[in-house]
């Protein structure tokens, strides 16, 4: 069995290799073994030549890079492609990792608030592969892993804030989490690039509570807007009686106009007096 010793900061030499700036030096020597296997089966590629090309070509696409394994140990120069790369039949395999960014929801999370009030939060996810070799050597499944790390996260994070918080300050929590999530899945060579808050689900009683306190809130705002109408309203009734009051022939024409207004809908009959004003000059002292 292979045995790896961890060392930082030391350049490559044959037989070791980096793992995303941690490196993987092997203390053994492949051994006889090893090079007996090795042998056979590039004499079972010569001996099968051409065909056996279709068993040693491989090709990666842009978007993805190959981590090879020679008898379980890394090969030197990195992930590969994109492109074609070379793989020796029986001694070598490789694994396929996808470098695209990839998006989950993050499923609901029953949450208890810092003020004590229980909530069902759930999110998404936007995460990418940012170092294929450390994916694959240093976490057994990195998707998997992300997925209850996250519902972890989000349930640590909620559990910090207020419910007011939580319902006002969405973004402040999504770069939260990312901050946090993107700390704990760096050593895994995974990049969380995004987490957003999708839905937060309150207690049917909270909610009713909720509307009617908003509810009280509108009608006294509108009882308050009510009564600045009324006060101003009253205050330019004031300063149109003092013009009116000015001027006694004002009060007459306010009184025509206000005859005429009513006579424009034709669908009434008015009765108005006959003004003292007009009939004074004919009643003798």
């Amino acid at each position: 069995m292979d045995h790896y010793q961890k060392q930082n900061n030391h350049p490559n030499h044959s037989g070791q290799h980096s793992a995303g700036g941690v490196s993987y030096t092997s203390t053994d020597s492949p051994g006889l073994c090893a090079f007996i296997l090795t042998l056979i089966s590039y004499l079972l590629i010569v001996a099968t030549f051409p065909f056996s090309l279709c068993l040693c070509i491989k090709v990666v696409q842009e978007y993805e890079r190959a981590v090879i394994f020679r008898l379980g140990r890394l090969l030197k120069g990195g992930a590969k492609g994109p492109g074609i790369f070379f793989i020796v039949p029986c001694i070598d395999s490789y694994r396929k990792v996808d470098l695209r960014t990839v998006s989950f929801d993050v499923p609901p999370q029953e949450v208890l608030t810092h003020d004590s009030v229980t909530v069902a939060v759930d999110g998404v996810i936007y995460f990418s592969i940012k170092d294929a070799l450390r994916v694959v050597t240093a976490v057994a499944d990195y998707s998997h892993s992300t997925r209850l790390l996250a519902a972890t996260t989000l349930r640590n994070v909620l559990g910090t804030r207020n419910l007011a918080e939580i319902l006002s300050e969405r973004e402040s929590i999504s770069a939260t989490m990312q901050s946090s999530l993107d700390d704990a899945t760096d050593p895994w060579g995974v990049k969380v690039e995004r987490v957003e808050i999708k839905d937060v689900r309150l207690p049917v009683q909270l909610q009713r509570a909720m509307a009617a306190e908003a509810e009280a809130a509108r009608e006294a705002r509108a009882k308050v807007i009510a009564a600045e109408g009324e006060q101003r309203a009253s205050r330019a009734l004031k300063e149109a009686a003092e013009v009116i009051n000015e001027s006694p022939a004002a009060l007459q024409l306010r009184y025509l106009q206000t005859l005429s207004s009513i006579s424009a809908e034709k669908n009434s009959t008015i009765v108005f007096p006959l003004p003292i004003d007009i009939i004074k000059y004919f009643i003798k002292e």
